[in-house]
């Protein structure tokens, strides 16, 4: 017998080949994906009406409790005449602050960290750019009249000439080659405006107060915004406390590019902005500079003048004594 001569199905496995997916089953794997991504979504979508309804629920408990209140206290006005009038006035606060409650219940919340991470993307991008151009650490900004707003300036050179007119965004003119963009304060600058209930301040003293307030009360970016002005060498800097969106000498940060921006429009001229780390009594130094005018340097040789003075009758004073 021969050593080659066996049995072939000694020789070989047999192996068996995967059958192919008929077309019938994968569109039945497909059509059962789908549905389980229909069926996530709309599961997202009651978790989030869900979530709404809890927070109105909330709101809408604490306007109906100030009613109640509002009610009691009418009805003991009614009750003890001694003290209508006290009663009376605590139940008709109550009851406005009970409506006002109700109906103004806001529907969408955006937390400060989401904004926070939003905003990081852009100074992260913004860091990045002006790395890449070659640009200074020098953040200029400039009034746009065709926007009534601002616009951030970048320039590439020590010596420059601000950008009135350019379209941007990377100028190549002599004296103004640098990055010329749409600061994040500009959007908040309008909606300032809109809701300032008088007009915008011309002068340094009150636009600075302005803007702190609009800071603080209006946007609650910062827990404190407290200006020092010194008009006549052309400089406001702004103490800030408690960021909502975390480190301020990061690029075009709302907080700063929102009080350059309200500086640059209400004074009418270019404002070069400088964030400083700040000491025991502020977490932040927002420092804006500007040319100063003549009303500017009038003001403070006047505040000069009257400090002397007064210090020249103090002295006269003593030596009367």
């Amino acid at each position: 017998m021969s050593t080659y001569d066996f049995d072939a199905s000694d020789r070989t496995e047999t192996e068996t080949a995967p059958e192919p997916e008929s077309a019938a089953e994968t569109a039945d794997r497909l059509e059962r994906a789908e549905a389980r991504a229909e069926l996530l979504a709309e599961e997202n979508r009651r978790l989030r009406a869900q979530h709404a309804r809890a927070r109105r629920s909330k709101y809408r408990r604490t306007a109906l409790g100030l009613v109640a209140i509002g009610l009691c206290a009418v009805a003991g006005g009614v009750i003890f005449p001694d003290s209508r009038e006290i009663l009376v006035a605590l139940g008709a606060t109550g009851l406005f602050g009970g409506l006002l409650t109700y109906y103004l219940t806001p529907g969408q919340f955006v937390a400060a960290s989401v904004g926070e991470r939003v905003y990081a993307a852009w100074a992260a991008n913004g860091d990045s750019l002006a790395a890449e151009l070659g640009l200074r650490e020098d953040r200029v900004y400039v009034p746009d009249e065709r926007t009534d707003t601002a616009r951030l300036y970048v320039p590439a050179d020590a010596a420059f000439e601000p950008p009135t007119d350019a379209d941007g965004p990377v100028l190549v003119e002599r004296d103004q080659r640098g990055l010329l963009v749409a600061p994040t304060g500009a959007t908040l600058f309008e909606e300032f405006r809109r809701a300032l209930s008088g007009d915008l301040a011309s002068r340094p003293e009150p636009l600075a107060v302005q803007l702190a307030d609009g800071l603080v009360e209006g946007f609650e970016l910062a827990d404190g915004a407290d200006p020092d002005v010194d008009a006549a060498a052309g400089r406001i800097t702004v103490a800030i406390t408690g960021s909502a969106f975390g480190a301020v000498d990061r690029f075009d940060h709302p907080i700063a590019s929102f009080l350059a921006v309200g500086l640059a429009v209400g004074l009418d001229r270019p404002v070069t902005l400088e964030v400083d780390a700040g000491d025991d009594r502020a977490d932040w130094l927002v420092t804006c500079r500007f040319e100063p005018d003549d009303a500017d340097e009038d003001a403070g040789t006047d505040e000069e003048e009257s400090t002397g003075e007064e210090t020249g009758e103090d002295l006269e004073f003593e030596d009367t004594e």
